[in-house]
This record gives structure tokens, sequence and C-alpha cells, in this order.
């Protein structure tokens, strides 16, 4: 009987093997990067109160609420209640307004007239100016003089109208919340000393028509 040929089997070595490939259904599919979205509210930490419906109203654009109407304190039996203390006055408002209008002693009283309607255009009330002069008086102020003292200064005190003085009177005038001085004359120094009396009895404005050289002068002073 012939003898058969010995079939070998084939030995794999590892030697010979090829680069291993590895199925597609066998991948791990890339995991995609999140979207940034918006951020959660934030969470309010303990012991502080998270924002109230009001607040969250307001940040979406909603309009403020009216303020409640204040209620008058009402005193009850027994109570003390504070009285309002009143404002402080302003340093504006303790120190009134300079103002020069340039002018020869011939013409300041002219000034002074001009300045006065122009107040009075304005809406200033005749009552609230005083008209001062530093050498012959205005002619209203010798007209009211010649009826006497006392009728004169009637009319100052009764403070409806423009009131005219000079110098010599300052004294007894009384103040209104506008000066107007008219520097037409008089004593050399005769300003040095009107000047810081216009002053205390102008309220809110003091107005000097004169030489402006003599004015700066007697301001640069100290008054």
């Amino acid at each position: 009987m012939p003898l058969t040929p010995a079939i070998e089997e084939p030995q794999i070595h590892e030697s010979a093997q090829g680069p291993r490939v590895t199925p597609a259904a066998s991948r791990t599919a890339q995991t995609p990067r999140p979207v940034p979205g918006p951020r959660p509210a934030a969470v309010p930490r303990p012991g502080r109160p998270g924002p109230t419906p009001a607040a969250a109203s307001r940040a979406v654009g909603a309009p403020r609420p009216a303020p409640p109407a204040q209620r008058a304190a009402q005193a009850t039996p027994g109570s003390v209640t504070a009285a309002p203390v009143p404002a402080a006055p302003s340093v504006s408002a303790a120190v009134p307004q300079v103002q020069l209008i340039p002018a020869s002693a011939e013409g300041a009283l002219d000034a002074a007239e001009e300045a006065v309607d122009l107040l009075l255009d304005t809406g200033r009330a005749p009552g609230d100016i005083l008209v001062l002069t530093t050498g012959d008086p205005h002619p209203w102020a010798a007209h009211e003089l010649s009826f006497g003292e006392a009728a004169y200064w009637a009319q100052h005190d009764a403070g409806d109208d423009v009131f005219y003085a000079d110098a010599a009177r300052l004294e007894r005038a009384a103040s209104r919340p506008v000066v107007v001085l008219a520097a037409n004359g008089g004593p050399a120094d005769g300003l040095a000393g009107v000047l810081p009396v216009a002053l205390s009895r102008a309220g809110t404005l003091l107005i000097v028509c004169g030489e402006t050289q003599e004015i700066n002068s007697v301001l640069g002073a100290g008054v």
C-alpha cells in the first residue's frame, strides 16, 4: 500500500502578523465638546436672602414703583416729637453779590437810575430797592425832605417803593434786597466810609456806579 505523504498543518508565526485592523463598529465615537450656554442663576449663600420679586422685575427693565407717600407723624399722648431743623444758610446767601457799573462822578446818578429801571423791568419789586448817594442827594429825596423828616422816613418805613437816601442819612436806612450806590462825589474818603455800610444793607445784590479805579481800591482794601 503506497504511503501518502503527511499533510503538515500550516503554522502561523507571530513575526508574520500584519497590522491589526479594528472594525469600524468597535471604534469609540469622539465625544463632542459642550457648547457654552447661559449661566444658571447664582444660588444665594446661606444666610443671605435671595432677590425679591420686586428686584427681579427691576432687573428686566420694569419701571420702579412710586415711593409711598409720607404720612405726617401723629403725636401720641405722652410722646415727644422733634421739631424740624432749619437748613443752614449758605455762604452765597449771606454775602451779597457786588456789581460795578463804570461811570464818572457826574454820570453816576444817571447810571444808578438806569440800573433801577433795569431792575424793575426784570421783575424786581420797587420796595426791594434802596438807592444811596455819596454826593448831592437824589432830586426825589430833596423834594420829599422839603415836607419834613417825618414824612420822608414814613415812606421809607412803608417799603412799597424805591427809596433814595444820601450818605448823611445812611445809618437810619434799613436793609433791602438790592442796594444801588451812586458815587457822585462828596468827600475824598466818602466812598470808603459809605461802601461798607451799603454792603451791610444789601441783602443779595449791591450795585456800585462810579469810577472803576476808586471803587476797586476800596474793595481791594477788604471791604
